[in-house]
């Protein structure tokens, strides 16, 4: 097991182009093999042909000679040509077509018959043929024989195998040694190739290594990459990898903002899978789902049992059977323990879907709010406007009307008319505060002259019901704010003081706290007061404490509205309660500009 594991590592820690090196240099080695033995066995029988036809073409010469000898003198022209051209340790035998030898020139007894010998039967069947290195039965050496059939007899010529034919016979070992240099600069190159395949093999290796851990890659990776199609496809690589990771980057951003809108969205936004089940909720969800159902969820999946979903569980089952142009959203109103709710449903593509449920009681409240205004104000407009056109066309009417009568209606016209204009002028401010609260302009504000100011013109009127007015304010208090709706708040609160609370009474106007950001003030008088049970619905638009009383003194309903209204705007917050001594006190703040 220790062996096999072994071979396993080692396998294992051969890189690539080591594998391939080493598949690719076996194999040519193999092939170089190969190719060495047949061309050793091509070179071999080269040279044996050869010499072959060498011997063949010396049968022939002496054939030629023997065709034009007569046969009784075949013996001294065999021995006359043999001394002339026999060259040296050459054996020549004739043999005729039974095999039996006529004419040795090695031996000249009597020899066997020589059918049974392999050169001699090539030669019979083939018209010639030969034998390499086999030993002679008559003189025990070894010989290479070359026989060739003619018409009545066979010439055989036969070399001894001796140490110089051997060496003739051999292959040239030149081209061997040519193979091997060849060989060994192929597999150097193929080497050096092989190794600028691995580097590069190597450097992926380690940039996929990198990726995998999603660490960053360096610039300098690309550079040395090899400059070939694996470095141009390797770098290519790289910079998909580099655009992917934006990507995710850019993608684990959007992601990262997406859940934060999500979180601090004013709507329960949940999204869910094709199968229900939660991909992501924000908080609103989670609370509002559960004042909606009946009981506390302990998942969020539940919702879908819940029976005001019902409609909503419904839609979603049946969107793998809805066409793809059909619509794919859906909305449902739900009253539920007092508040108002629209839940709604988009489905998306892969049939994933969203759900949101946004808290609507606010909204319809404040519908309720301005229809009820909206009331209000007609209810408001039509009482001086039918005096107004009451008293004239009385006047019109009646052309003997006293003229001191005609005067007092005239006057009484006059006083709705003010009224109709307080009471537009106080609805555009309301309205102005309501729609264009950002567009507001801002200034710096000197309390104390705008409180003194307010008092210089309310003069007469404090004067004529003999109202004492103490400021307590000190200099040059400012705060940033808009001078207009300052003006309003303490105006309106001196008017109404004025009207509603009574003769003989003092006025203070404080301010009996400062911290870093708020000044705490405190409007008091010591007039009638109000009973406790209209205290937390002064501030109510065209609420009234005695209706026909404020309408005979001119108020408009809206005073205290607007104040609540403009302290809100300053950053601040009022109530109302009753001094135990008497008179009713309105305490606010209001934001004041840093000091940096």
């Amino acid at each position: 097991m220790d062996t096999a594991s072994n071979l396993n590592n080692t396998t294992h820690f051969l890189s690539l182009s080591r594998k391939l090196f080493l598949s690719v240099i076996s194999l040519f080695l193999l092939f170089a093999g190969c190719f060495l033995a047949y061309q050793y066995q091509r070179e071999k029988r080269y040279k044996i042909d050869l010499l072959d036809i060498q011997l063949q073409d010396y049968n022939e010469c002496l054939h030629q000679e023997l065709s034009q000898t007569p046969d009784s003198l075949w013996s001294k022209a065999l021995e006359q040509y043999l001394q002339k051209h026999l060259k040296k340790d050459l054996r020549v035998t004739i043999v005729n077509a039974r095999g039996n030898v006529l004419f040795d020139n090695y031996e000249n007894h009597e020899m066997g018959n020589h059918i049974g010998r392999p050169e001699v039967q090539k030669a019979l069947a083939e018209g010639k043929g030969y034998d390499v290195r086999r030993t002679s039965e008559t003189t025990g050496m070894p010989y290479f024989y070359s026989a060739t059939h003619y018409k009545d007899y066979i010439i055989r010529s036969a070399l001894p195998y001796d140490l110089n034919l051997s060496n003739h016979l051999a292959a040239d070992q030149h081209y061997i040694w040519f193979t091997a240099i060849i060989s060994l600069l192929l597999m150097f190159i193929f080497y050096k190739f092989t190794s600028k395949l691995g580097t590069a093999i190597s450097q992926l290796r380690e940039f996929a290594k990198r990726a995998d851990k999603n660490e960053p890659v360096d610039t300098d990776v690309q550079s040395a990459f090899p400059h070939n199609e694996l470095g141009e496809i390797s770098q290519h690589i790289i910079q998909i990898y580099k655009r992917l990771r934006e990507t995710k980057e850019a993608l684990y951003i959007e992601r990262e903002k997406l859940i934060t809108h999500l979180q601090t969205s004013r709507e329960g936004l949940g999204v869910f899978n094709k199968d229900k089940k939660e991909i992501l909720v924000n908080n609103l969800f989670t609370q509002y789902s559960n004042l909606i159902s009946d009981s506390n969820l302990q998942t969020t999946e539940e919702i879908f049992s819940v029976s005001e979903f019902q409609k909503i569980t419904d839609f979603i089952n049946q969107a793998p059977k809805r066409p793809g142009k059909e619509e794919k959203r859906m909305s449902v109103r739900v009253n539920k323990n007092g508040r108002m709710f629209i839940i709604e449903c988009i489905l998306f593509q892969d049939l994933s879907f969203e759900i949101s449920i946004n808290d609507i009681t606010q909204e319809e409240e404040q519908i309720r709010l301005k229809r009820q205004l909206t009331q209000n104000i007609s209810h408001e407009l039509k009482t001086p406007v039918s005096s107004i056109q009451g008293y004239l066309e009385t006047i019109v009417n009646n052309e003997n009307l006293p003229r001191e009568k005609m005067q007092v209606f005239l006057e009484k016209c006059y006083a709705q008319s003010n009224r109709l204009s307080r009471l537009l002028r106080d609805i555009s401010v309301l309205t102005r505060i309501d729609e264009a609260a950002n567009l507001i302009d801002m200034e710096k504000v000197d309390i104390n002259l705008l409180v003194e100011s307010i008092v210089n013109e309310t003069s007469r009127e404090l004067e004529e019901k003999h109202i004492t007015v103490i400021n307590s304010l000190k200099p040059n208090m400012q705060l940033r704010g808009n001078y207009s709706l300052l003006y309003s708040i303490f105006r309106n609160l001196m008017d109404n003081a004025i009207a509603y609370a009574g003769t003989d009474i003092t006025i203070c106007i404080n301010c009996f706290r400062e911290d870093e950001n708020f000044y705490y003030f405190s409007f008091a008088d010591t007039g009638v007061g109000v009973a406790p049970k209209h205290l937390n619905r002064l501030f109510e638009r065209f609420y009234r404490v005695d209706k026909g009383r404020s309408r005979k003194l001119g108020g408009t309903g809206l005073g205290l509205a607007i104040v609540k209204n403009a302290v809100i705007i300053h950053g601040g917050t009022i109530s109302a309660k009753n001094n135990q001594g008497g008179g009713l006190e309105l305490v606010f703040t209001l934001a004041k500009e840093k000091v940096s």
